[in-house]
């Protein structure tokens, strides 16, 4: 099984998750498989800071070693590492740019499914831009300034515009292969030697 290393020095590296791939285990001998598992066969030391869902595509970082580790999640928890994702839903607002700004949590009932929900969620707000408009589908950079799970997938299908192939979220008619989202940069500073990262994973779609 090929990793695709996007970017590796001592202290970090960065790969391109292919969709349909855990990040991390999940329950079960049949859900073992997966990026982390993977990694861990060429890199011992990795760790993981953030996650993917299982049929998001793209940019995932992990750290080498548990002090960078450290870093690097005290990064995503203060925000400090801009993520991009490359969306592609059938129908969208009429104008080009916005942010969705609609608090969420777990649905607890229905997991792992997540809702809005004013008045127990927590803060989630993603900013919006179309880069491509077709007759069937418009193309969207989404930027999250939150990472709640699901939260990309959560935003577009609340405001009546689910992601192309998103089956949780209600938008999979069995004409696509895939769910369409795919994160596409990270933008930070190294946490070791101070320089600015500008990490990209091709989309394949």
């Amino acid at each position: 099984m090929t990793i695709e290393i996007i970017y590796q020095d001592k202290y970090i590296v960065a790969v391109n998750k292919p969709q349909a791939l855990l990040s991390v285990p999940g329950l079960g001998p049949d859900n073992q498989d997966c990026m982390i598992s993977r990694l861990l066969d060429i890199i011992p030391q990795a760790r993981v800071v953030h996650r993917l869902d299982c049929y998001t595509s793209g940019i995932m970082l992990f750290a080498i070693g548990i002090e960078i580790q450290r870093a690097l999640s005290r990064l995503f928890h203060d925000r400090k590492i801009q993520k991009q994702y490359i969306a592609v839903v059938r129908q969208w607002f009429d104008e080009n740019e916005g942010v969705i700004k609609l608090p969420m949590r777990c649905d607890i009932e229905n997991r792992p499914r997540q809702m809005i929900d004013y008045e127990h969620g927590k803060s989630a707000v993603t900013c919006w831009q179309v880069l491509q408009r077709e007759n069937n589908a418009v193309r969207l950079l989404l930027k999250p300034e939150t990472g709640r799970t699901h939260q990309l997938r959560v935003h577009c299908a609340a405001v009546g515009f689910p992601i192309i192939g998103d089956s949780l979220y209600g938008d999979d008619d069995g004409n696509e292969t895939r769910m369409l989202l795919h994160a596409d940069k990270l933008l930070f500073t190294h946490p070791a030697t101070g320089k600015e990262m500008h990490l990209f994973a091709d989309c394949e779609f």
